[in-house]
């Protein structure tokens, strides 16, 4: 069987600000999901010195605090950039605002799940379905927010911190924010293997160059991908 060719066209996707993003968060929720699970279970250590004298845990802690304030100062960039950025960054991504929106979460589904090649046109950013799971994980993002720094207000003089001093009130203990931040710490561990996965998945599927992008911001896609991509960007200027 004779091999099928296609003309590639290079496309700038992804701005620097957005692969900046990308990076600082998945970093922070590396360490934040580490240092929060030995935070939840600490590790028995046998010391023959004073407590005072061996810190690690309290280092541990200092960690996870610092890298709260990274992931939260992050996040605010990109909602930010969610208005400013490129049509790829733009929020319109990540909220199904059409039916072209829920049918290509379709489209996506029987691509990841059915495995059945697909025929129709995909996006070039995110596609469909990817923004719609992301919509949900930037909620959950706001609710480790609020839950972290709920239970960090009280060890802390910090203004930012005080701002959240409502959250334990509002919870009526600290049980409960911590069994809700633990939780979402547990979406956040699938929530990442499934993400690698399906990146791996697509870029071997598609070949658009999906991993690469991150790094340098640029997908490759077909020619007549690129053109149909052209006439919906014409159609949607005149409305």
């Amino acid at each position: 069987m004779a091999a099928t060719t296609h003309l590639l066209r290079r496309v700038f996707v992804w701005e620097l600000p957005v692969r900046v993003y990308h990076w600082v968060n998945a970093l922070s929720i590396t360490i934040l999901c580490i240092t929060g699970y030995l935070i939840g279970k600490p590790p028995a250590f046998m010391f023959s010195g004073e407590a005072w004298e061996r810190y690690w845990f309290g280092w541990i802690r200092y960690i996870h605090f610092a890298t709260a304030y990274i992931f939260v100062f992050n996040f605010i960039f990109r909602l930010y950039w969610g208005f400013v950025g490129n049509k790829y960054a733009n929020w319109k991504n990540f909220i199904p605002t059409n039916k072209k929106f829920w049918a290509e979460i379709w489209q996506v589904l029987k691509i990841d799940i059915l495995q059945i090649k697909s025929g129709g046109h995909m996006s070039v950013g995110h596609n469909a379905l990817a923004g719609f799971i992301y919509f949900f994980t930037f909620l959950a993002f706001v609710v480790q927010v609020i839950t972290g720094f709920g239970l960090y207000e009280a060890m802390s003089d910090n203004w930012f911190a005080k701002l959240f001093a409502w959250v334990p009130v509002l919870a009526g203990n600290d049980m409960l924010l911590r069994n809700i931040h633990h939780l979402f710490m547990w979406f956040f561990i699938l929530f990442t293997i499934i993400h690698v996965y399906l990146v791996f998945y697509h870029d071997y599927v598609e070949g658009r160059g999906e991993i690469s992008s991150m790094g340098g911001g640029w997908k490759f896609i077909e020619e007549e991908e690129f053109h149909h991509h052209q006439k919906e960007e014409q159609k949607e200027s005149k409305k």
